[in-house]
């Protein structure tokens, strides 16, 4: 028996980068993983690949910005693999990077759709299948940007720190349960947000090498770790996996 079997684990923003190692990572660990994504054609890749390796795949493409959209993606989830352990919130946007008065009004309401809105309407859905289950597990991706502003990154920050104040939410009104519900800040990962934060050429995130980000496995193996039990020391918190002694705890350094 793998660590995960009999768990199922649904992940968003799973066509690149943090979800899709984190689909890859559960799923080797025994874990049934549901995808979902805009990107249809990345996650039915994914999914296939997974399945094809041994593990039990199933994706849904759909727009988590919106209500209707979770709220379709976590029924088919549940209806597929017959409940929802494991809820992995990763989907996020940083675009558009610019300083408040450049800013243009409908896409800086349209990241917060997805950076903010998404993580209540994943909660508002998913808590109540996890309370008649009993128990459940449920990660918010979380940023630096939560807690420092970050010049150009209004909609970013202000949308990570809402996030952040809804995972603290969620576990005071859930508290006494067996439902964990916490945050992992990765720092910078290498992953195609980055790229275009480098583009930007604004803030110092924008001036780091390259060379020192993570790779998206590293996250991935943190939720996975999580997931095996270390969450429950750490529910209503936020996690950082800039803190060294974190990385050691996971494995990921020695």
């Amino acid at each position: 028996m793998k660590p995960l079997s009999g768990k199922t684990a649904l992940i968003t923003g799973a066509s690149r980068g943090i979800g899709e190692a984190t689909a890859r990572e559960l799923a080797a660990q025994g874990a049934r993983v549901f995808l979902t994504a805009r990107s249809r054609g990345a996650i039915a890749e994914i999914s296939a690949e997974i399945n094809e390796g041994g593990g039990q795949a199933a994706f849904l493409a759909s727009d988590m910005s919106r209500h209707l959209g979770v709220e379709s993606v976590v029924k088919r989830c549940v209806d597929t693999f017959g409940s929802l352990d494991i809820f992995v919130q990763n989907a996020g946007v940083i675009d558009p990077i610019a300083k408040i008065v450049d800013s243009d009004p409908t896409a800086w309401a349209k990241s917060i759709e997805t950076n903010l809105n998404a993580v209540y309407y994943g909660l508002h859905i998913a808590l109540p299948i996890m309370q008649a289950q009993g128990a459940g597990l449920i990660i918010n991706l979380s940023s630096g940007a939560a807690h420092q502003p970050l010049e150009g990154w209004s909609h970013y920050c202000a949308a990570k720190a809402g996030a952040a104040m809804l995972t603290r939410m969620a576990h005071l009104e859930t508290e006494g349960s067996n439902i964990c519900i916490l945050g992992l800040s990765p720092g910078t990962v290498a992953t195609d947000m980055q790229v275009k934060i480098k583009a930007s050429g604004i803030n110092p995130v924008s001036a780091l090498d390259p060379a020192v980000h993570i790779p998206a496995s590293w996250p991935a193996r943190a939720i996975s770790w999580l997931a095996q039990g270390a969450a429950a020391d750490y529910c209503g918190e936020e996690i950082a996996l800039r803190d060294e002694g974190i990385r050691r705890k996971i494995g990921l350094i020695t």
